[in-house]
Formats: C-alpha cells, structure tokens, sequence
C-alpha cells in the first residue's frame, strides 16, 4: 500500500488534506488503496493577547481524524532529514507548508514531491500568486499540481485546473474556492501519476512571474493611482494585508470599494486625489474619493478602534469627512 505524508499549514491547505483522508480506502482513489503516514506541519504557536497555543489548522484536522502530526521545525537538519526517511514512505504532498525543501529531502520517495500551488504555472511563482491573479485584473487563475524541485516553483507541471475570478473576489474567497480546486485536482493526479500515466511538463522560463511575501506598508492607499487599481488592491488584500489611508493622523481602513470611471461621476480638475464627496448610488449614500483616475466609491470602512460601518452610517456619524483630504498621517 502507498504511504503517504503530507506537509501543510494554513487553511488552503486543509481542503486537500480532508480530499485525501477521505479518499483513502481501497477503490476510492486508488485500487490497492493508501496510507497517510503523517502529517507534518509548523510548530505550535502563541497566539493573541493571552498567548494561547495555537495549532495550525492542518494540525487540528490530522487530530480530528486520528492522523500523526509531526513538527519537526526546519527540515534543513540533518536528523530532521533522517527522521523523515525513517518512514519510508513513498509520496511526499505539499500544500502552503511555509517552507523550501531541501533537494535531499525531494530524493526520499520514489514517486517524488507533489506541490499544489494557487496559480496557473509559470504566472504567479511564489508566496501570494493569489493577492497578485486579483491585483493585476486577471479573469481567471487556477491550481497546478507540480513536481517538486528545489527552486521556487520551477518544477515541472502535472496538472492544472482552472477559475475564473469573480469580479467581487477578495483574496479571502478566491483562496477558499481555490483550495477546494486543489483538493479535486490532486485526487485526479493521484491514480495517474502513480500508474505513470503523465508525463511532467517543463514550465516556460520565458512566461514565468514571482510575487513576494506582502507586508504591512503594502496596504497604504496611493490616491494618486487609478480608481480601478486601487478597487482591485482593496480586494487583493483582504484579508491581509487591508486597504488602509489615514484621516485626521488616524488610520482608516477601506473594507469594500468599487471604482466609477471619470464619465460616471466627472471630477473637477481643481480637485486633488484623496479628497472626499457624498456620492448617491442606486439610492444609497457612498463615499466617493477622488483618485488619478475616476473615483474609489466606498461602501464599508472602519475607523481605528471603532467597528466597521456602511458608508452611510459612516457619513452620519463623521459629516466633516466630506471636503476631506485622505492620505496624511499627521
């Protein structure tokens, strides 16, 4: 029988995880069936103001269903490296594990390192091909399924399955729907590869992109940037990390927004980016702020400290906003 050990993390990678418990037994996925012989995630963290230990969620499904967990920390180690080929075992899966394997790990199994990965491959190579499919206006993305190698998502390519992306899509939904892409494809892969039905394509250096870990002070709106981008970013980055500007020397964070093009709501020249109106929308109050290009119409947002609001409710209570400047943290 197969032995199996899969390495995951976050969320995204607890779809896959479930597809593959449940697809275990004989007949399902396999004729001869296989064995998830452990599931290797992060080390448990602290977490929140009271410090809790967390589990990841990967752990938390392993548990539920009975599985081993190991945390080995870096698999760079060498003993790390030889406890893992202690369990012989024959396929190595991956998902959003938060690590590069080293080469000598890759070797172990005989039928090699599978990887899902959020894009459609050579595009989006890296840590958040997600938050970039949505930032950069693609209409679609999807999954491939890879071989490992040891570069940052230069393997070859098993399989891929793809999705569109809806125009409302945040970072939070596509993962969702993406994960759930991953989990079908990779119980489609599995019998094939094993039968040594496909062949591993190379991906095309000349097509491929990376994207980059995201950081905090990505989040800081530009007004000076086209309506359209800025819709985009509020969407590619939630949840992390936010769309945020700054009112009155306090952080102010844009939750939901859609962009008006100049013809549907002409700005004065005089008017500088950043600069705020009350804007009538199918009967309801927005918030429009002016940018480079067209208008940022904001329909949630939320004050530091305070809950978030609909604009209208945001109007009410914070009149002076209209005329505003955004964007200065003084």
């Amino acid at each position: 029988m197969l032995r199996i050990i899969y390495m995951g993390t976050p969320q995204f990678a607890v779809p896959p995880l479930e597809a593959l418990i449940g697809g275990a037994r004989p007949g399902a996925v396999l004729e001869e069936g296989y064995e998830i012989v452990a599931v290797i995630t992060r080390p448990d963290k602290p977490a929140g103001r009271g410090h809790q230990v967390v589990f990841s969620p990967v752990k938390e499904v392993a548990l539920a269903h009975g599985l081993p967990v190991w945390q080995p920390g870096s698999l760079k180690r060498p003993e790390a490296i030889e406890a893992l080929a202690a369990y012989r075992a024959d396929l190595y899966i991956v998902t959003a594990f938060g690590q590069i394997l080293p080469q000598a790990v890759l070797d172990q199994p005989r039928y090699g390192t599978l990887n899902i990965h959020a894009s459609l491959l050579p595009k989006y190579r890296g840590v958040s091909p997600i938050s970039e499919a949505i930032l950069q206006g693609e209409s679609e993305t999807g999954v491939t399924i890879m071989l490992l190698d040891a570069g940052i998502d230069t393997g070859p390519i098993l399989h891929q399955r793809r999705l569109p992306i809806a125009p409302d899509d945040t970072t939070a939904t596509l993962s969702a729907k993406l994960a759930q892409l991953g989990a079908s494809a990779l119980l489609e892969t599995l019998p094939r590869w094993v039968a040594g039905e496909i062949v591993p394509q190379p991906q095309d250096e000349s097509q491929a992109s990376y994207t980059r870990m995201l950081r905090k002070e990505d989040g800081q709106i530009d007004w000076q940037r086209p309506a359209a981008w800025l819709a985009r970013m509020v969407r590619a980055y939630t949840p992390w990390p936010g769309s945020y500007t700054f009112w009155q020397g306090k952080l102010l964070k844009i939750l939901t927004a859609s962009a008006l093009s100049e013809e549907e709501a002409a700005r004065p020249q005089s008017l500088a980016p950043g600069t705020v109106e009350r804007q009538m929308v199918a009967g309801e109050e927005r918030l429009a702020v002016a940018c480079g290009e067209g208008w940022l119409l904001v329909s949630r947002l939320q004050m530091e400290g305070r809950k978030a609001l609909s604009a209208a409710e945001f109007l009410r209570g914070y009149p002076q906003i209209v005329g505003s400047l955004l964007g200065t943290s003084h």
